[in-house]
């Protein structure tokens, strides 16, 4: 079985963690496969955006594989941000393209933090979250202790990681934890109409706004503001007032056939 899938519509490429008969769940091979399919298209120019799910409606991914671990825990050491081949996150992390996660089931632990490193998160009502780091007995090390807290305030953040609870899809959207709850059978669609809108932006101007707010969300706000001043200015420079003024006049006209 090819453990990930990858398939590229209109621009669009979806990649699948499949492996649903073990709840999605990363193991070696799997964490290889995810990082390489993230390598493969960050490099596409023939992608504009990712959407990133699991097989099946039970889980989006459970996060590492626990029998695995359970075997060798020298796995946890390839897990955790080596820049080794399955390091994923640093495969995510270097994608310049805006990443979708359609959440279909549960996000656990290591699953959980692959969707925190997604760039939008929609989430079906069947989704559900959990840390269980503490509750297993490690460490995170893919990113979940600071973005988290970062996404949903630290007593927000406190009380999953210190419990190990779940957090059903619609309080995760009411804690502004995703975008948006909607239908099992309704996510791949609302993740590809959203995916839609991203590809008709200006790849460059995408992959370089998704830049400056990732890169100024990791600095103090004081120092994201001059990160900003300092990219507008040197970008702006170059903007030619014909190409804004037909801009401005196509995103009058698509706003008029938006919804109110």
């Amino acid at each position: 079985m090819t453990v990930v899938l990858t398939t590229i519509e209109d621009q669009i490429a979806t990649i699948t963690i499949n492996r649903p008969e073990a709840m999605n769940a990363l193991s070696r091979p799997v964490r290889e496969a995810l990082a390489a399919a993230f390598r493969t298209v960050a490099g596409d120019e023939g992608v504009r955006v990712v959407i990133l799910t699991g097989a099946g409606d039970r889980a989006f991914t459970a996060g590492l594989d626990l029998e695995e671990l359970g075997a060798d825990t020298s796995n946890l050491g390839a897990a955790n941000g080596t820049g080794k081949a399955d390091d994923i996150v640093a495969a995510m992390a270097a994608c310049p393209k805006p990443i979708i996660g359609a959440v279909n089931g549960v996000a656990i632990t290591g699953g959980f933090e692959i969707a925190l490193c997604c760039d939008v998160l929609i989430a079906s009502s069947g989704a559900r979250f959990a840390d269980t780091h503490a509750r297993v007995g490690i460490m995170p090390g893919w990113g979940l202790s600071q973005r988290l807290s970062r996404l949903i305030g630290p007593y927000r953040a406190r009380e999953l990681s210190l419990s190990g609870n779940f957090l059903d899809a619609a309080t995760a959207e009411r804690w502004g934890l995703v975008n948006r709850v909607v239908a099992p059978d309704e996510l791949m669609a609302a993740a590809m109409a959203l995916a839609k809108d991203m590809v008709s932006i200006d790849p460059e101007m995408s992959q370089a706004y998704k830049r400056l707010i990732n890169d100024g969300y990791a600095l103090s706000f004081g120092d994201g503001l001059e990160l900003e001043d300092e990219t507008s200015r040197s970008a702006n420079a170059k903007v030619k007032s014909e190409d804004v003024e037909e801009r401005r006049r196509k995103v009058m006209e698509r706003g008029r056939g938006q919804p109110a």
